[in-house]
């Protein structure tokens, strides 16, 4: 990013490095306030509000910049005085400061429309010192915020000619503070393209973060291509970003568009950020553009294999259809899946626990179903009930996580993410206040509401768990046990296999339906290689002495969606504790 200040999509980007304001006046002068400034009077002016047809009826301005530049100065002015003053010293601003009430209406109006926008501080790390790279960053953000916040309360304080009795300290700077590099790989030729990307290398986030896509569900599968989608990407490299992320052991250069930042920066709380050190000069194991575009007009969600370069590619083309963070998420690990499928490992849709008893006992349980299956709620509700013989529970995986045989030929789950996007609408009304202070909020006042926040530790989800229960979260019936085993392979194999759920509103299905091994992302595009590694690893299951099973849910069940993962974690608990 070039410029001091870009607005796109609801998006305001502050380019630190460029210009940083430290003063009122550079403030109030500088290319971004007067371009928020601007956007705020096209949107009362599309509105026709009282507010703006006063402000130009006083100032008797027609064009959009001689009215930001009046403002300006009026706001300049009353850095330094009140608005008696004013109205003494310059008659020329005597009809817009007449009515008080309006003023403070469009100051705070104003002052409002910049808290709605999403707010990005960027620094690009450079090897030349200069504007503010050599400023330590966090206290280059607190002051920024600072800045704002008394930039506002003064000109606010002018007007009214009193101070206020109540002090709101809002975070008035940026919800990201971000850290950019520029750095060489090992890039082939076919993605020359991405090659003048930076890099993200460090994150400040603000909490609570709250975004509104524009879609809350992700519709379909993602479709395997057989041309290389990224050689006919456009890419101006002003307008991109690229996330560098360790999903599982693999690396992946997650790369997207400005007007998706929400989506790229909530990687932070989902998976491990890689170093440098890890990057630099690396060729990743997958590469992921999303919100590219090309000549078509088609939204497009494909992959392919980059068999030459040995790299997996996931393209998902720019349009409003897909912002969404699901897309984000799930092409990600379905690049991921698909190699572990590739490298002869089962990848599991589902969630994965250890727990450790107050006696030092250890279980290992995986729960796996598709979207919406009850699996992440069901181990929430267990936590919950178990606080009187857990010491521990640590989360392996919550969504996406691979089963590999050890070196003693010993099935063992390892996670991909170290995060969880936890759908709130089946949660404890209060689990969202008791993560508000580390979470990234998407949509929280609609349906299939999400939070992105850290779980798990990386060193935790691919340390290598051997497993105890392998079950199958069945969210449509209860009409048998609420946990039962199978005793065969070929008992069990049909249940997994079907993947039936009750769809939640999470994905654009309805009613119920049946997904191969649950798992939309790799297993559904591979079904034959999928197939093969579903009965050798099943089979290694049951003679290693693994329970494998079904839990009911009863998540997809209409008024169960509490009580449902409640009794299902009370009969997980008694069973465990049977077990050890």
């Amino acid at each position: 990013m070039r410029k001091d200040f870009s607005l796109s999509n609801d998006k305001a980007m502050v380019n630190f490095t460029s210009k940083y304001c430290a003063t009122h006046e550079q403030l109030l002068t500088s290319n971004g306030f007067k371009r928020v400034l601007k956007s705020y009077l096209s949107s009362i002016e599309k509105r026709n509000s009282n507010v703006y047809k006063y402000i130009r009826k006083s100032t008797g301005e027609i064009e959009k910049e001689k009215l930001v530049d009046n403002i300006v100065s009026v706001f300049k002015l009353l850095i330094v005085m009140d608005r008696e003053s004013i109205l003494k010293l310059n008659s020329e601003y005597t009809v817009l400061l007449k009515d008080k009430n309006i003023i403070i209406s469009f100051i705070e109006g104003l002052y409002g429309f910049w808290r709605r926008l999403e707010r990005y501080t960027i620094v690009q790390n450079t090897r030349i010192n200069y504007g503010f790279e050599s400023v330590n960053f966090i206290d280059a953000n607190t002051q920024f915020s600072k800045l704002i916040l008394v930039t506002y309360r003064r000109i606010e304080e002018n007007v009214i000619g009193a101070k206020p009795k109540v002090y709101r300290q809002l975070p008035a700077g940026g919800n990201v503070g971000l850290i950019m590099n520029y750095v060489k790989w090992d890039i082939p030729e076919e993605y020359a393209c991405l090659k003048n990307v930076p890099f993200i290398d460090s994150v400040l986030v603000d909490p609570p973060f709250i975004i509104y896509p524009k879609k809350n569900t992700r519709s379909g599968i993602f479709n395997e291509c057989f041309e290389n989608p990224i050689e006919g990407c456009k890419i101006n490299s002003d307008h991109w970003f690229c996330y560098p992320a360790k999903v599982g052991e693999l690396l992946a250069y997650v790369y997207f568009h400005r007007d998706f930042m929400s989506h790229g920066i909530s990687l932070c709380n989902l998976f491990e950020m890689a170093s440098r050190e890890e990057y630099e000069n690396s060729r990743p194991d997958i590469i992921y553009v999303f919100g590219g575009k090309d000549d078509s007009d088609e939204i497009k969600t494909v992959f392919y294999e980059d068999k030459k370069n040995d790299v997996m590619v996931g393209f998902v083309s720019y349009g409003d259809a897909i912002d969404y963070f699901g897309y984000m998420k799930k092409m990600t690990l379905t690049l991921h899946n698909l190699i572990m499928i590739k490298r002869g490992y089962l990848p599991i849709h589902g969630a994965m626990v250890n727990i450790v008893t107050k006696d030092d006992k250890v279980a290992n349980v995986i729960i796996m179903g598709d979207s919406g299956a009850g699996k992440s709620e069901s181990l929430e509700a267990f936590r919950e009930l178990s606080e009187d013989y857990i010491s521990d529970m640590t989360i392996i995986f919550d969504d996406m996580g691979v089963v590999k045989l050890d070196g003693d030929n010993r099935p063992k789950g390892y996670g991909t993410e170290i995060g969880a996007f936890v759908r709130l609408d089946d949660l404890d009304p209060g689990y969202a206040f008791r993560e508000i202070d580390r979470s990234i909020f998407m949509n929280p006042d609609k349906i299939n509401a999400r939070l992105v926040m850290p779980v798990a530790t990386y060193n935790d989800i691919t340390k290598g768990y051997p497993i105890d229960l392998f079950l199958y979260a069945n969210n449509y019936d209860d009409d048998g046990e609420k946990l039962e085993f199978f005793n065969s392979l070929e008992d069990a194999l049909p249940v997994f296999r079907n993947g039936a759920r009750m769809a939640k509103g999470t994905t654009s299905e309805k009613g119920l339906v049946k997904t191969y091994f649950a798992n939309p992302f790799g297993p559904v595009q591979k079904q034959e290689d999928t197939e093969k590694l579903l009965v050798s690893y099943f089979d290694k299951f049951f003679k290693s002495g693994i329970k494998v099973g079904q839990i009911r849910t009863c998540l997809g069940i209409k008024g169960k969606e509490k009580d449902g993962p409640k009794n299902a974690a009370i009969k997980l608990f008694e069973t465990i504790k049977a077990m050890l």
